[in-house]
């Protein structure tokens, strides 16, 4: 039995779930997603979200604790929302916004204007002396990890210098140089 897909997810205050033909939808104050299940069954006991599979099959036990994270991620999406910050690490390398379009100086000959989905909210924040930061922040936590991503590889952290955007709190393998 799978560990995660065993343990129910609570509903806080405010949160609205509804179950029907194979789809959950989960309402809240920061927005509304839904998410198709299949191999699955879902239900809601006295304030819970319960997963339990149709059968014992290699792929039904596969879906049991990934729609049970799925739903929790959902659920915990509309109520708090989710972060993900970026550090732009490099001589030069400059990150602005004017409402959901991201300019990013990268040291290439050209800036780099990337339209941000609206679901997305996105902030700079430039302090002197720091590493330029960008900010996302949204109640999907799929398509903030698909536009960090996205953010990310325009640039990718290098193993020599270590320059290049990398997440908040990520730890890049350095390599040594030349000996000589």
């Amino acid at each position: 039995m799978s560990r995660i897909g065993k343990s129910p997810v609570a509903i806080p205050e405010g949160i609205t779930v509804d179950i029907s033909d194979n789809v959950v939808t989960v309402k809240g104050k920061l927005g509304e997603l839904t998410q198709e299940f299949s191999g699955v069954t879902v239900k809601i006991d006295e304030g819970n979200v319960i997963v339990e599979r149709t059968s014992e099959s290699k792929e039904d036990r596969s879906k049991h604790g990934l729609y049970r994270s799925l739903i929790n991620n959902m659920i915990e999406g509309v109520s708090k929302g989710w972060t993900k910050e970026l550090e732009l690490v490099g001589v030069g390398y400059r990150a602005s916004n004017q409402g959901q379009k991201l300019d990013l100086a990268l040291g290439f000959s050209h800036n780099i204007v990337i339209s941000i989905a609206p679901e997305v909210k996105v902030e700079t924040v430039s302090d002197k002396g720091k590493n330029p930061k960008i900010k996302l922040t949204s109640h999907d936590k799929q398509l903030v990890g698909q536009v960090a991503a996205k953010i990310r590889s325009m640039r990718k952290p290098e193993p020599y210098k270590g320059k290049g955007i990398r997440f908040v709190g990520e730890i890049i393998r350095r390599k040594a140089g030349k000996s000589a």
